[in-house]
């Protein structure tokens, strides 16, 4: 069965967060659109409520089918939405050359589950802004390393776990040339 949701081939992976001729970042789109490439994360419910240039938030719903055998948050459920929120946080921090960004993978993480998590569970993402820097300032085909984390808090905001990511973004190659046209 294929994927319905994956992303064109033919343009950088993260150019469905773009708007081509608009000045400023539209976080809204980018909000919207996380929301619809990810199967899995709308598979399993987790929902990204807010993205900007500085973070993004995530939020685990309350559902029973979420939980483990001590009805406590499923630790793969916060993975997913930490790893949702760093990459979402990403995208904002990066939203004026996003277009170009042919991918962004998890090369390593880490996690510290604090304590059992019930009930709704926020993660919150961030990236470190040097990298996105670095990233913005990038030519094509250029790869760089950065840095991300998630905090999960619970609806009461204690705190439940963290994430720290390792990730590699790659830029776009430069477009081939054009062939000659024909005589």
């Amino acid at each position: 069965m294929s994927n319905p949701s994956v992303l064109s081939p033919a343009a950088p992976g993260f150019s469905v967060f773009a708007q081509p001729g608009k000045a400023a970042a539209d976080f809204e789109h980018i909000r919207r659109m996380a929301n619809t490439v990810v199967p899995f994360g709308a598979f399993v419910g987790v929902e990204v409520t807010q993205v900007d240039a500085d973070h993004a938030v995530v939020q685990i719903p309350d559902r029973a089918e979420l939980t483990n055998q001590f009805g406590t948050v499923h630790a793969g459920a916060q993975f997913l939405a930490a790893d949702i929120a760093g990459a979402c946080a990403f995208v904002g921090a990066a939203a004026s050359r996003i277009a170009d960004v042919e991918w962004l993978v998890v090369r390593d993480s880490w996690s510290s589950f604090r304590r059992p998590a019930r009930g709704l569970v926020r993660a919150v993402g961030t990236v470190d802004e040097r990298a996105v820097r670095q990233v913005l300032a990038a030519g094509p085909g250029e790869r760089v390393d950065l840095d991300g984390k998630a905090v999960l808090r619970d609806a009461a905001g204690a705190l439940v776990a963290t994430f720290r990511f390792a990730y590699v973004a790659e830029l776009a190659a430069p477009a081939a040339p054009a062939a000659p046209a024909a005589p």
